[in-house]
């Protein structure tokens, strides 16, 4: 059984979705006034994916988010300023406004993977991740999130076989949001769950409600608790809905009104504000606490981005490529003895055995990687380099100098004779 949620954690999971959706409020009215230079994607109706599964990690955990996964990085401790520059494309953002989206990370300090945005990439991404901080020795899970649609791409499937084959501590969300664009779900994939695309894998998967910020977080932390344990990767798809277009440019028309109608009735903050009031967590005074709280820190960090300068034209040429520490200092950090991963100590002998077929010499003599057969390998003649004897005698008579034939033809016309 899930452990109680303390009063703490209730009014965080509470104020990080009402802080995802009011910098996503902010965010549109830059949007119209022509401040954000790049494209605007809404994760309104879907909070409490983002919040409830970044809750789950612990701080030394690796996400890599994407386009509407805003409130995993206000979990993880990016600032709305910070959000808000990227998007506007200022100096003092995170890239230096060299992007006009969210295509940003914090790689040292809280641990944040860039978006790629070919979606399913950050799958393979993630899952190195992953494995290369087990092979340091750190006790870290790495998570990912992708749409439905993502969910159809080839780097999807291949990403999550190679994740399951190697056992990496890695958690997957599936956010299906019944909306690949324009294209419905039941269009693209002919199954109920996607969350059974998992089984073809062999690893384990989840169902939840995505608009119940408690199930969510109940459910990741449970699956990261699983994969930091060594279990494996493990997928969680959580069911909700897109309640705005794919961005700003789209009217979302496609919609049917009676879809929309159900899932607006399902707000996950309105549902969250149900559950704290009925609990006695929250009344009127502390939800007008939480309004004033938001109100003042959203205007300050509105002001600082807009007060923030464009870049100088002569610093487009920098940062194109990654350089050394002019591009960053990340060094390894182990916390494992590095002798346990390196010669001699992690030496093996270059045999594989198959069961059924043994192992031991190839036909060479040599250690084979791979020998089928349980037959003993032919004995070697060092005088050969390392081939078996007969093998180095066949050799020898075939490459020994041919006699010449002539004083056999004439023994043979004197036979005649």
């Amino acid at each position: 059984m899930p452990k109680e949620l303390t009063r703490h954690q209730h009014a965080d999971l509470y104020f990080y979705m009402r802080l995802n959706r009011a910098v996503e409020e902010t965010m549109v009215k830059l949007f119209r006034q022509n401040k954000i230079v790049g494209g605007l994607y809404s994760s309104l109706g879907q909070e409490a994916i983002s919040v409830g599964t970044c809750y789950a990690l612990e701080k030394k955990d690796w996400i890599a988010p994407m386009i509407r996964n805003i409130g995993a990085l206000l979990v993880k401790g990016v600032p709305p300023r910070d959000i808000f520059m990227q998007h506007m494309a200022k100096y003092d953002s995170p890239t230096k406004g060299r992007d006009g989206t969210s295509h940003f990370g914090d790689l040292d300090n809280l641990h944040i993977v860039s978006p790629i945005s070919m979606l399913g990439d950050l799958i393979p991404v993630m899952a190195g991740v992953a494995i290369g901080a087990r092979y340091l020795g750190q006790k870290v899970v790495t998570m990912t999130w992708i749409g439905d649609g993502g969910s159809s791409t080839g780097v999807f499937h291949e990403g999550l076989n190679f994740a399951a084959t190697q056992k990496a501590p890695f958690v997957l969300i599936l956010e299906n949001n019944l909306w690949a664009y324009s294209t419905p779900v039941r269009r693209q994939v002919p199954l109920e769950n996607l969350s059974d695309r998992a089984k073809a894998y062999g690893i384990d998967s989840y169902i939840v409600d995505g608009n119940n910020v408690v199930a969510v977080y109940n459910t990741a932390r449970e699956a990261v608790e699983r994969a930091r344990a060594g279990e494996g990767p493990i997928l969680i798809e959580a069911k909700t809905f897109r309640r705005l277009g794919h961005a700003q440019h789209d009217p979302a028309e496609y919609v049917p009104k009676e879809m929309r109608a159900y899932w607006e009735a399902r707000d996950p903050i309105v549902l969250y504000e149900k559950f704290l009031t009925a609990e006695k967590l929250l009344d009127a005074a502390g939800k007008k606490a939480i309004d004033d709280k938001l109100d003042k820190l959203l205007a300050a960090e509105r002001e600082f981005a807009e007060n923030s300068p464009m870049p100088p034209a002569e610093f487009a040429e920098g940062g194109v490529y990654c350089a050394g520490d002019d591009c960053h200092k990340i060094r390894a950090k182990w916390e494992r003895p590095i002798a346990e991963v390196t010669p001699p100590r992690s030496s093996v002998k270059a045999v594989w055995t198959v069961p059924g077929f043994g192992s031991g010499k190839g036909s060479g003599g040599s250690d084979a990687p791979i020998h089928f057969g349980d037959t003993k390998a032919v004995a070697e003649n060092p005088a050969n380099n390392g081939r078996p004897a007969k093998a180095g005698a066949k050799l020898a008579a075939k490459n020994a100098p041919k006699k010449p034939k002539a004083a056999a033809a004439s023994a043979s016309r004197k036979g005649r004779r």
